[in-house]
This record gives structure tokens, sequence and C-alpha cells, in this order.
């Protein structure tokens, strides 16, 4: 990627991720992030700059933004769409506006409304993690990650080219795909799992009593398989709002699923039954593991320990003599769910590999998610 101004309209997880990673593989390249508010430098954004990750802070879009050969709207999804609108006329004629919203159709119906389809490209890295904020963002955080790219019909070959070859440079795997297919693949498996996600957590607040049994016993697969039930509401509340038609088809299809199942229950259906979840179990197993995807990857492993003093402190020695850095690491007491008596969760997933064989090599029971 030779220099160039890129300009970042939001900046969080994913915005904070691509400006480390587009600082990474070329210094040269000048950040510019916009702040709307002139009395308050948040967001992460002198973080940022003592990082030397920014360059500069814009407090005007009419002054620097016109500069800008790239421009990321990482705000959340309604928000994008009132900075398209500010954009208009202020951006050059060669400049790329794209934004990273994991909903499509909306804002392409924005862009044609305001003319703008021979600039903009739709955007969506399938990466990010139940954190939010600067503060957890990596410039590894899309490596290896989809990066869906939703051009207009009216895109040229070479703004199409040139972002995609940015994509591949932050080490991300670039697809094209149209906004209508994207929304409707990403209700599936992302919006509607987080909706459920929610529904679970907030089931299981709503009929729990003042004791907390409940939430006492939900650590281990319960807390698992809800990790995301604990990203950003106000995001959520953006892709619900702007992704409603594709969200409530597929809801209403889960809807009919859950109804099936209710009816296989009462009759005792035993064939049904089971082949509601050997379907499932099969066709989980068959999904790759490679690429991130859209729900961050947990590297985690299990394994047995003795239950003495000191138990815990040798393993996690163990593993820091050898550098394999740990993320958390704790005993799991509901293991309904799970093998093992020690969760422990790495960074990354050379880690949990060098882990394995470490442990393996000690004579611990390792048993791998």
């Amino acid at each position: 990627m030779k220099d160039s101004i890129v300009g970042f309209i939001g900046f969080g997880l994913i915005g904070g991720s691509i400006a480390r990673a587009l600082k990474e593989i070329n210094p040269g390249n000048t950040l510019i992030a916009f702040n709307y508010n002139k009395n308050k430098l948040g967001n992460g954004l002198k973080e940022a700059l003592d990082d030397k990750v920014l360059d500069r802070i814009s407090y005007d879009l009419n002054d620097t933004f016109p500069a800008c050969d790239i421009i990321f709207l990482c705000a959340p999804v309604l928000s994008n769409i009132t900075y398209l609108t500010n954009l208009k006329n202020v951006i050059k004629p060669d400049c790329i506006v794209t934004d990273v919203g994991s909903v499509k159709e909306n804002i392409h119906k924005a862009v044609s409304e305001l003319g703008l389809e021979h600039q903009f490209i739709g955007g969506h890295p399938m990466a990010g993690s139940e954190k939010t904020g600067y503060q957890n963002s990596h410039s590894k955080l899309l490596e290896n990650a989809y990066y869906i790219l939703t051009p207009t019909e009216k895109t040229s070959q070479d703004k199409l080219q040139k972002l995609y070859e940015i994509v591949s440079e932050i080490s991300a795997i670039p697809l094209i795909l149209n906004p209508k297919e994207h929304d409707t693949i990403t209700a599936a498996i992302s919006h509607v799992p987080h909706i459920i996600a929610s529904s679970l957590v907030n089931l299981v607040k709503d009929s729990d009593d003042t004791s907390e049994k409940m939430r006492t016993l939900a650590a281990g697969g319960f807390k698992d398989i809800t990790r995301i039930a604990s990203s950003s509401p106000i995001m959520w509340q953006n892709i619900c709002l702007t992704n409603t038609e594709s969200i409530i088809q597929v809801l209403n299809q889960y809807i009919s699923s859950l109804q099936d199942i209710g009816k296989a229950l009462e009759c005792k259906d035993e064939d049904y039954l089971y082949r509601f979840f050997d379907t499932a179990s099969e066709y989980r197993d068959s999904i790759p593991n490679k690429s991130i995807g859209m729900m961050k990857k947990v590297f985690e492993i299990y394994l047995d320990i003795i239950d003495e003093t000191g138990a815990i402190a040798t393993i996690a020695t163990l593993l820091a003599t050898n550098r394999i850095s740990i993320k958390n690491i704790g005993v799991i007491h509901n293991r309904e769910f799970e093998q093992g008596v020690l969760r422990i969760e790495f960074y990354e997933e050379q880690a949990s590999v060098l882990a394995v064989e470490l442990l393996k090599k000690y004579r611990y029971t390792v048993y791998e998610r």
C-alpha cells in the first residue's frame, strides 16, 4: 500500500484494529480520526495518538477529510449513514468511502440516494470480540478473517481492486457479495444468534430467585454459549433496526423450529429428537475452524488437575517459563458441557497449540475444544 491519507469516523475496536494494521504495513500512511466533541478527546483517540497509530485528530470534516484517499466509517450503522450525508460535498472524486457495519442494504440505499455510488464500497470485517473500544484493538484482529466487500453497480474496477488489495495486505480474506445476500447470511449466522444468546441470558435472569442459584450454576457451559450477549447494546440495537427484514425472516424460521421441538417433546418423538441433535452435531463438526468468522474464536483448553494446593500455580508457572501467555485461567465448577476441571484461555491459536503439547508432555490429560 503506497503512502495514503486515511480517515476514520468512529474509532473503536474495529476502526482501531484497521488503523493499527495500516500503520504497521506502512508507517508512511497518514491516519486521521474525526472527533465530533471539541471539548473532549475520548473513545481511545488520545491513546491512539500516544501510540502513534493516529497522526492527527480532526474536529471538522471540512478541514482534513477533503485530502483523504480512503475513509472508513466505523461508527454505529445509523450514524454512518448520517456521516455519508456530511461527506457528500467534502470528499475528492477519487476518494474511496467504505464502512465496517454488519448491515449493508440500508447504507447502500442511502449511498444511491446521495449519488455516491461511484465512491462507496461497503465493507464488513467478520471479526470482533465481546470487548469493545480502541483499548482492545489489535493489528492482528482481522488476520485470516473474512472481510466482505459489497461494491455498488457503479463501483469502478480500479477502486474495488485497490480496496481488495488493502484488505489482503492487512492479512484479512476479501470476499465480494451483493448487499442483500450479505444481509441474509449475517442475519442467520450472527444477528439472530446474538438475539438468541441475549434472550437466553434474560430468561435465566428473569427466572432466577432471590438466592440466585441459576446465576451461580450458570458459570461454565451456559456462560460460554451466551458469551456474545456481552457485546455492545448500542451496536446491536442499530443492527436490529437496520437489518430488520432479514432478521425477522430468520427469527420466524427459528421460532417455527422451536415449535417443532416442542411438539416432539409433547409426543415423546424419539426419532425426531435423535435426528435433531444428530444433524446439528454433524453439521457443526463440519464447519471449518480455520477462519475467525463473525464471532471471535476463543482459544481455550480444558484439563484435569488434582485438587491440591499449588496445582494451578504449577501449571501457570510451567506455561510462563515456556513463554506461553495466558489470557484467563480458572476452575470450572459446572462441567455439564465441558470435560476437565481447569479452563485455560489464550490470546492466540499458536499459544493453545504449544500449551497442549507441553501439558501432554508432562502427563496432564488435556481436552481441546
